[in-house]
């Protein structure tokens, strides 16, 4: 991954052309190209479908493994303390992409303390909430020795336990995927948007979660995989995305099954606009009384912040709008005009041509011409 966009700096490459230059599927191309931005070595822009691009670390990263093969990293070491004594993490905790984390109360315990323990005890975790609201930021502020498998509808047992991959000598080996390299290296492995992952291919992961605690890799030589200790999955569900299904097969492998939504008293502290967090209130009540279907969460108020930070808030208002799903899109513009007392709002939307540049006057041509007249 990290050598197609090193030899292509100048290029913005999608999940698709670098599968098809590839040769492999789109979710192997997908877990690496997130990992290679998770550590700063490649660039990502767009958001419905993501582009990646080289930077300055590209270069370096391909002279290495995107994924570790086993045994890279030491097992996690086990936790001696009394878990009555645990010290508690309540300020914020910065996740490995640099990001701050802050800690919420689940269980009279620090979120992120309630899932090391959780993992300690070997207790599997399922996040359950819309999309936005923290349940992949609080994973990776509560395992900084995270692997993560971002789930989807083309996500194949390939992508999970891994698959033969041409080495630069023509031959082929067999590239170890994350599930292989948290069991052997002892690490956390979350698995994203689990129930977009087809139920078949979910099947090759509930050995390792069960007593067995171990996988066979029919694909290279029937080899037994065994977990190491430390060896933990949480898993993400987003109940209201298309396509989503939590079978039962799935859900009883999840001993805790734990409800994750917005904290808007956060969004205030965080200095986002309290009128637009206002707004997500009211929309959010109504999502829970089945009257609307979307709310913005807090990667919604967070992008809001940032937008109006640049473009002002008229237009980070309309974009607030505009992200609304269109059959909630009248809901939530008639939620802003009450909140902020405009009369009118519409999703951001592309005005009249400007001028062409070689009709303005260049800075500084009046001055001159005035300084000339003056004398």
């Amino acid at each position: 991954m990290a050598r197609l966009l090193a030899d292509r700096p100048a290029d913005k490459l999608t999940i698709g052309d670098m599968a098809r230059q590839l040769g492999h599927s789109h979710g192997a191309v997908r877990n690496a190209s997130l990992t290679l931005v998770r550590r700063g070595e490649a660039d990502q822009s767009g958001t419905g479908q993501p582009e990646f691009r080289a930077n300055a670390k590209t270069a370096a990263a391909a002279q290495t493994a995107v994924i570790s093969p086993p045994g890279t990293h030491a097992p996690r070491a086990q936790t001696t303390t009394p878990a009555a004594a645990t010290p508690r993490q309540t300020g914020p905790i910065r996740r490995a992409g640099g990001q701050l984390y802050h800690p919420r109360a689940l269980a009279d315990l620090p979120d992120v303390e309630a899932l090391n323990r959780l993992r300690d005890a070997d207790v599997p975790v399922l996040l359950y909430g819309p999309p936005g609201t923290g349940k992949t930021s609080l994973v990776e502020a509560a395992f900084p020795d995270l692997l993560t498998v971002a789930g989807d509808g083309d996500t194949t047992v390939g992508d999970l336990i891994g698959e033969y991959t041409q080495a630069d000598g023509g031959g082929y080996v067999f590239q170890y995927g994350p599930l292989v390299t948290a069991m052997t290296e002892g690490r956390a492995l979350l698995i994203d948007d689990a129930t977009l992952i087809s139920p078949k291919v979910l099947a090759a992961l509930y050995p390792a979660m069960d007593g067995r605690r171990q996988i066979q890799v029919k694909a290279h030589k029937g080899e037994i995989i065994k977990a190491e200790p430390g060896f933990y999955v949480v898993a993400g569900h987003n109940p209201g995305v298309h396509g989503a299904v939590l079978t039962e097969a799935l859900s009883s492998r999840f001993s805790v099954q734990i409800q994750v939504g917005t904290d808007y008293d956060l969004a205030l502290a965080l200095k986002i606009d309290a009128r637009v967090v206002r707004v997500a209130r009211h929309l959010a009540r109504q999502v829970d009384l089945g009257e609307l279907g979307w709310a913005p969460q807090l990667r919604e108020l967070l992008s809001y912040q940032k937008t109006e930070a640049v473009l002002g808030t008229n237009a980070a208002l309309a974009n607030l709008v505009g992200i609304a799903p269109l059959e909630d899109r009248d809901a939530v513009a008639d939620a802003v005009i009450k909140a902020v007392g405009v009369k009118k709002i519409a999703p951001l939307t592309l005005g009249k041509q400007l001028p062409a540049s070689a009709a303005r006057k260049p800075p500084g041509s009046t001055v001159s011409a005035h300084r000339g007249r003056s004398r």
